[in-house]
């Protein structure tokens, strides 16, 4: 399975209501040219954050299914956000890495993904639903049975080949991405407020 073939199914199964995050590099580059949306967010030149930033839509959007829709690289930068993101149990996060086992944005370095097994690391953090696919077949019976669960997804889909030939770029500016998939958010139905005490400052 290409990872252009696993986005392609992911991408096909957003509905209007879905919010889509992808991480820098070819992974935003495929999703942005297979189907771009309002609702889509391409994190431009930032690996590693998008885990984060996913969680926080999360507890932010709880009616709306969040996407998060990494590499193997950018999924080891931030491994200390799994257990993190385990322990607020939004039920409404699916956390998807598509592993090719390199860096291939900046020439297809390795990453320590083939002796790192993510899927058990997602496990023991607590993610409830976690699944390993490495063809189309598996990830279309998955993918169904993650949005019938309705919890903390983690699917690990294993991915082969390079980027389409004369792949273009996100044709959207940071700035403009952000403004876009800002409108596209309503009002959150459930803010969240910060109920620490606040120390007291010097008199």
């Amino acid at each position: 399975m290409t990872r252009h073939e696993a986005l392609q199914r992911i991408l096909a199964r957003l509905t209007a209501d879905d919010l889509a995050l992808f991480t820098t590099g070819m992974i935003s580059r495929e999703a942005f040219n297979i189907r771009d949306r309002a609702e889509n967010f391409y994190m431009l030149g930032s690996m590693g954050l998008l885990s984060s930033l996913g969680l926080g839509l999360a507890l932010q959007q709880r009616s709306r299914t969040i996407w998060v829709i990494e590499g193997d690289g950018s999924a080891l930068m931030s491994l200390g956000t799994f257990p993190l993101i385990a322990s607020c149990r939004p039920s409404n996060f699916i956390h998807i890495v598509l592993d090719n086992e390199v860096y291939e944005s900046t020439g297809g370095q390795p990453t320590i993904s083939s002796t790192v097994d993510l899927a058990a690391l997602a496990q023991a953090a607590g993610y409830a639903f976690v699944r390993r696919v490495a063809d189309t077949t598996a990830l279309d019976a998955v993918l169904g049975e993650a949005l019938a669960a309705k919890t903390l997804v983690f699917i690990l889909a294993k991915v082969t080949g390079r980027a389409p030939e004369g792949l273009g770029r996100v044709s959207l500016t940071p700035a403009e991405i952000k403004q876009r998939f800002t409108q596209a958010l309503p009002p959150a139905a459930t803010p969240i407020r910060n109920t620490a005490a606040t120390p007291a400052g010097p008199r």
